[in-house]
This record gives structure tokens, C-alpha cells and sequence, in this order.
């Protein structure tokens, strides 16, 4: 498809597949709605592509420089975003693309006003029937091509779970 390709990301916490990578090879952009939890993945996923993370609510412990705060705006290719970890925190912004996370759970909707809002769930801890998934949008001159949300493997457990409950 023509137009650059953004990969979204949100809630990996710290455990990032070699199916996500595989997934995120070739990108343009990565956008992650935070949860990220690990500087290891942060200097992984900045070597992929250039990146765009917002805090969430597990990040307190990460080092990710003064740019990643709770709330990140920026333009590219002609597109306004916003992308924070509460969807509650797009309401009053002015964007043309709004990613969020926290939940967990795959989203994608078109606003009133034409701007898309989306939640890619989540690749490592996913909490819907979804299975694990992340989000793809091709964007070109000031537009949004396509956008939608990626089935990552089978659904099995991608290891987070069981590390947590297993005390890491």
C-alpha cells in the first residue's frame, strides 16, 4: 500500500515477542499508548523505527527521556495525534489521530469529525476475545488511507501472565 505505514502498540509491558517484532519490520513510525515498562524495549523499539510513546500508569520506573510524558502530540505527514493512555485524556484535544491504551482491549472508531480514534489492545496481555493485537495505519499527505487492528498469532498467552503470577 502506498503512504507511510504507523505501527501502534500499547500495554507490552515489557515483554515484546519476536511475533511483534516480526510484525513491526518494515515501518514507518511506531506509536506505542504506553505500559511500555522497560527501557530495554524502549532502545528495541526505537531501533525499529523512529518512536512516539506516552506514559501509563506502570511507567514510573522507566527512563525514557523528557520527551515521553503522559501526554504526547506531534505531527506527521500532515496529521495532527495525540496519543495518551486514558482515552478520557483525548476528549477536548484537537487531533486528527487519537491512539490510546490501558484497557487492553482492541478499538477503532471514526469521530464525527472524520478523526480516528484507536486503541490497539494489547500483544502480550490481551483481555478480549481478540486475542493479542496491535494497530496499523497508512497515512499520505494529510490523510488517513486505511487503518485496522491486527490479529497477532493464536490468542495463547504470550508469557506476561504467567511471569507475573510466577513473581517475574
Amino acid at each position: 500500500m502506498a503512504g507511510k505505514r504507523i505501527d501502534v502498540l500499547s500495554d507490552t509491558h515489557g515483554r515484546l515477542s519476536n511475533e511483534v517484532l516480526d510484525a513491526l519490520d518494515g515501518c514507518d513510525l511506531i506509536v506505542h499508548a504506553g505500559d511500555i515498562t522497560s527501557d530495554e524495549d524502549f532502545v528495541t523499539l526505537g531501533a525499529l523505527a523512529p518512536l512516539r510513546l506516552c506514559l501509563g500508569n506502570n511507567d514510573w520506573a522507566g527512563e525514557y527521556g523528557p520527551e515521553v510524558t503522559r501526554k504526547v502530540r506531534f505531527e506527521y505527514e500532515g496529521l495532527q495525534f495525540c496519543v495518551c493512555h486514558y482515552r478520557q485524556d483525548l476528549t477536548g484535544e484537537r487531533f486528527d489521530v487519537g491512539v490510546f491504551g490501558h484497557t487492553h482491549v482492541p478499538e477503532r472508531d471514526t469521530l464525527g469529525n472524520g478523526s480516528l480514534v484507536m486503541n490497539p489492545g494489547s500483544p502480550t496481555f490481551p483481555r478480549s476475545s481478540s486475542g493479542p493485537t496491535m494497530g496499523r495505519i497508512y497515512v499520505e499527505d494529510g490523510r488517513v488511507l486505511s487503518s485496522e487492528i491486527i490479529k497477532l498469532g493464536d490468542g495463547e498467552d504470550r508469557g506476561w501472565g504467567r511471569s507475573f503470577f510466577a513473581g517475574w
